[in-house]
């Protein structure tokens, strides 16, 4: 299985840099992992809500560029307004994916902003972590290790209490 995260930004700090090359590491007995880093747009200062959407297209259409158009993927868009899951929930429904012959998941992590909607509409699952806004770099590294977590829970390997 190809596992894609679809960032929008760049990690900037290098305590999350650690993180993620950590739950890289840990993800490849489990699957090929790809990071694609989409480049953030600049927002203004007192940016006008015309152009805080503008800035949501272009980025949604760099997030969109990265989506391979195939019956074989899923798409997750991490949102606030989401479904929220157990770890043992989404474990269960990545196994689902799997089994309907989903041979790539793409988790897609928007911007400052969050997601333009023509990304939030290819969605296959609308995933939300919390109500709480956390920020979009340290969102990679919680998502990592939530993905990790999946296939230990499905692998019923020790990890996961």
């Amino acid at each position: 299985m190809l596992t894609r995260i679809i960032a929008v930004g760049k990690l900037k700090e290098k305590y999350l840099e650690k993180g993620v090359a950590e739950y890289t590491k840990r993800l490849q007995s489990y699957t090929r992992l790809h990071i694609v880093e989409i480049a953030d747009q600049k927002i203004p200062e007192g940016a006008s809500s015309a152009i805080e959407a503008k800035i949501l297209e272009r980025e949604g259409e760099g997030v969109l560029k990265h989506l391979s158009p195939s019956n074989a993927r899923a798409i997750v868009v991490l949102d606030r307004q989401g479904q929220g899951l157990t770890s043992e929930e989404l474990a269960a429904w990545l196994q689902q994916m799997m089994l309907h012959g989903k041979s790539e998941v793409n988790w897609v992590i928007g911007g400052t902003l969050g997601l333009d909607d023509q990304v939030i509409q290819k969605a296959d699952l609308r995933l939300s972590f919390s109500g709480f806004t956390f920020p979009h770099q340290l969102m990679r590294l919680i998502l990592l290790e939530q993905i990790y977590r999946c296939f230990k829970i499905l692998r019923q390997e020790p990890y996961h209490r």
